[in-house]
């Protein structure tokens, strides 16, 4: 019985550690060849030298398991090296078929502190490195179903946060670089759709080395007898959902957002209208409006924005 990607091949950023590192080991599991991308900075910050040491190690290890890999060291938020990344997945392996977005760094601080370069550093990792990576697939992509005149495979999997559904006080630039790649991914999952390409996002939560201090409080299964069990929080509880959505089965999902952590994945339903008002004039006054949204606001509860902080609650039952 065949595996459900083999054949494929794969892209993963951020692969050296954590998240993309199990995405890229479940991707090997079940059947792709992957390039395992990772800049390899120590710091979550995005500081230090940079290392060819975690994305090599992971790629030895899919070998190690009689799968197919090779690493990738450069950095994303290079538009060059981005190009050379997907440029270097066809020429090893014939093709690029997958692509997991999941490259960032954390530099949190609150809007009235945040410097210039907070802000600049962890747009351009997050938010302009999906776009670089996507682009090239995309072009790739779009190349081959004209060649052949007719829709190819093509996956895109782009990581999000619960950060930007929720709120993050201490995290704007990360949760309007995390917002902006929803944005970016409904706007490719719609251009792409025609050549036979889905895009979709997941919002994951787990214990990796940028959450080390934000899940500090969260024990990991103590020695009862449960140190058999999975962490709620490993990333492994994430892995799944990509090689799912990187497959064939999720041919018709497309442009979707869904949370994932712990045992339990969460379609979240797009925005709906919650009301609409109409002028009865040919246009509204600030009178006007003072009279219809006023009240509209006056009975809701204290603090409710258009955040969903009930995403925080959702648990495995």
């Amino acid at each position: 019985m065949s595996l459900p990607l083999e054949g494929r091949s794969a892209i993963v950023t951020g692969a050296g550690r954590g998240l993309g590192r199990a995405e890229a080991l479940e991707l090997a599991r079940l059947g792709a060849a992957v390039v395992v991308n990772d800049f390899g900075q120590p710091g979550r910050d995005g500081s230090g030298a940079a290392s060819a040491t975690p994305a090599e190690e992971v790629a030895a290890e899919i070998r190690a398991a009689g799968g197919r890999a090779v690493a990738h060291t450069g950095d994303v938020a290079d538009h060059q090296q981005a190009r050379e990344l997907v440029e270097l997945a066809v020429a090893e392996f014939g093709q690029l078929d997958i692509l997991v977005n999941n490259a960032g760094i954390l530099r949190d601080r609150m809007v009235f502190s945040m410097s210039e370069d907070e802000w600049d550093s962890v747009i351009r990792v997050h938010l302009k490195g999906h776009f670089n990576t996507t682009h090239f697939a995309a072009a790739h992509w779009r190349a081959r179903s004209k060649a052949a005149d007719a829709p190819v495979y093509g996956r895109i999997v782009n990581t999000s946060s619960e950060a930007f559904l929720a709120g993050s006080a201490g995290q704007p630039n990360y949760a309007a670089a995390k917002g902006g790649i929803v944005g970016l991914t409904t706007s490719t999952a719609l251009a792409l759709a025609k050549y036979g390409v889905t895009a979709n996002v997941i919002c994951p939560r787990a214990r990796t080395r940028m959450t080390a201090d934000v899940f500090a409080g969260f024990q990991e299964p103590a020695g009862d007898g449960s140190e058999d069990r999975l962490d709620p929080l490993a990333p492994e509880h994430v892995a799944p959902l990509v090689g799912y959505l990187a497959s064939p089965a999720a041919a018709h999902v497309n442009g979707q957002l869904l949370v994932v952590h712990g045992g339990m994945v969460a379609v979240v339903e797009r925005p709906r209208v919650a009301a609409k008002f109409d002028t009865k004039q040919d246009a509204f006054t600030y009178d006007e409006l003072d009279a219809l949204l006023t009240p509209h606001y006056a009975d809701r509860p204290a603090g409710e924005t258009f955040a969903a902080a009930e995403v925080l609650g959702l648990k495995h039952e």
